[in-house]
C-alpha cells in the first residue's frame, strides 16, 4: 500500500494528473468542432502542462533555496525534463501559426511565474489576478491552440466555448482557493479571504448558472449537452459545497481536477 501511495503521489505532484485534464479538454475540442484527432496537439498541451505546472510549483522553491531534493523530486525533475523534450518534438510539429500563440501563452507562464518587475514580483503574487491568467491561459491552450492549427475561423461558437472555458476553470479554482485558505499568505488576496467561504461557495453555484447558460447560444446547439452539462454542474456544486479548509490536499488534487476528464467521458458516452 505505501508502494502505491508513493505512485499516487508521484502521479499527483508531478502534475500529470491536471494534463490528463488539461488533454481531456483538448479532446473535447476536436469533438465539437469536428477536428480529426491531431496526436501532436493533443501531446504537446498534455507534456506542456506537466512542464508548465512543474515549473511554476518548483521553480520559485529552488529560486529561494528551500527545496530539499527528495527521491520523489527527484523523479518529478527527470520526468519534467522528458517532458520539456517531448513537447518540443510536438511543437515543431504543429503549424506556425499555432506555434506562434503558444509562443505567447509561454510568455504569460513566464510572467505568472519569473519576477520580471522585481519591485511587484510575479504575476502569481499580484492580489487579484493570479485566478484569471490561470483561467485564460487553460481556455486558449485547450481552445484557441487546436482551433488555430485546425485553420477554423474564430466563429461566435469558438468564443462562446472560451467563456464557457473560462468560467469553469475559475470556478475550479474558487474551489481550490477554499481548500487552500489555510494555507495562503494573507498578501494574496485569494477571493476566500476577501469573501469568506460561504460567500465564495454562493459565488461559485452563481458562476455555474452562465457556466450552463452559454450552450443555449451555440449556433449547433445541441439537447444531450445540456444533459450532460447539467450532471457536470451538479458534480461541481457538490464539490462545491463540500469544500472545506479541512479537507485534505486529495481533495482538489485529484477529485476537483478529475472534473474535466469527467466531462469528456460524458461527451464520450452520450455526446
Amino acid at each position: 500500500m505505501a508502494l502505491l501511495k508513493r505512485i499516487f503521489d508521484f502521479y499527483l505532484h508531478g502534475s500529470i494528473h491536471v494534463a490528463l485534464a488539461v488533454y481531456a479538454l483538448v479532446r473535447m475540442t476536436f469533438h465539437f468542432f469536428h477536428i480529426d484527432y491531431n496526436q501532436p496537439m493533443a501531446l504537446f498541451a498534455f507534456f506542456g502542462t506537466i512542464v508548465g505546472y512543474n515549473f511554476v510549483k518548483y521553480d520559485e522553491m529552488v529560486r529561494a533555496k528551500k527545496l530539499k531534493m527528495t527521491a520523489e523530486r527527484k523523479a518529478i525533475v527527470a520526468l519534467s525534463f522528458v517532458s520539456f523534450l517531448a513537447t518540443a518534438y510536438c511543437f515543431f510539429q504543429l503549424e506556425r501559426q499555432t506555434q506562434i500563440v503558444s509562443v505567447a501563452f509561454l510568455g504569460l507562464t513566464m510572467l505568472y511565474t519569473l519576477p520580471v518587475f522585481p519591485k511587484i514580483g510575479n504575476a502569481r503574487n499580484w492580489a487579484g489576478v493570479k485566478i484569471y491568467i490561470v483561467a485564460f491561459c487553460w481556455a486558449g491552450i485547450t481552445l484557441f491552440l487546436p482551433i488555430i492549427n485546425a485553420d477554423l475561423p474564430l466563429s461566435q461558437d469558438v468564443w462562446l466555448k472560451f467563456c464557457q472555458r473560462f468560467l469553469l476553470v475559475i470556478i475550479l479554482i474558487l474551489i481550490f482557493e477554499i481548500i487552500d485558505l489555510k494555507h495562503d499568505d494573507l498578501s494574496l488576496q485569494t477571493v476566500p479571504q476577501k469573501l469568506g467561504v460561504e460567500k465564495t461557495k454562493l459565488l461559485n453555484l452563481f458562476l455555474l448558472v452562465p457556466f450552463y447558460c452559454l450552450e443555449f447560444f451555440k449556433s449547433d446547439f445541441q439537447m444531450v449537452q445540456l444533459w450532460i452539462n447539467l450532471v457536470l454542474i451538479i458534480v461541481i456544486a457538490l464539490f462545491t459545497l463540500f469544500a472545506s479548509p479541512k479537507r485534505s490536499e486529495y481533495y482538489t488534487l485529484f477529485w476537483v481536477e478529475s472534473v474535466p476528464v469527467f466531462w469528456w467521458v460524458l461527451v464520450l458516452f452520450f455526446g
